[in-house]
């Protein structure tokens, strides 16, 4: 089960739900490496069998922007209107999108 050794890394832990496309954060453990990363989120995590996929992600391998930036981050998409589908027709055979 996960420490709370301050030497022991954290990690971040993702599921995706066995009816779900995407994978979203639950919480965060403590474990020595991947494989018992990968161990404890199935025991912490997925005890009623909810999940299809499991990610682990070391915390301090996280790059993340600041949202005080976050104006000048994301303000040049707004001009690059090909950037956002709200024109395009999908096709019904495409599926999830």
């Amino acid at each position: 089960m996960s420490s709370t050794n301050p030497t022991t890394p954290l990690w971040e832990v993702f599921i995706r739900p066995r009816n779900g496309l995407h994978h979203r954060h639950v919480g965060s453990l403590h474990a020595a490496d991947s494989a018992l990363a990968l161990q404890a989120a199935r025991d912490v995590y997925t005890r009623r069998g909810e999940g299809n996929s499991i990610w682990v992600v070391r915390s301090s391998d996280i790059a993340a922007s600041d949202p005080s930036f976050a104006e000048p981050m994301f303000e040049p998409a707004d001009d690059k209107i090909y950037r956002h589908p709200t024109f395009y027709e999908i096709p019904d055979e495409v599926g999830h999108m």
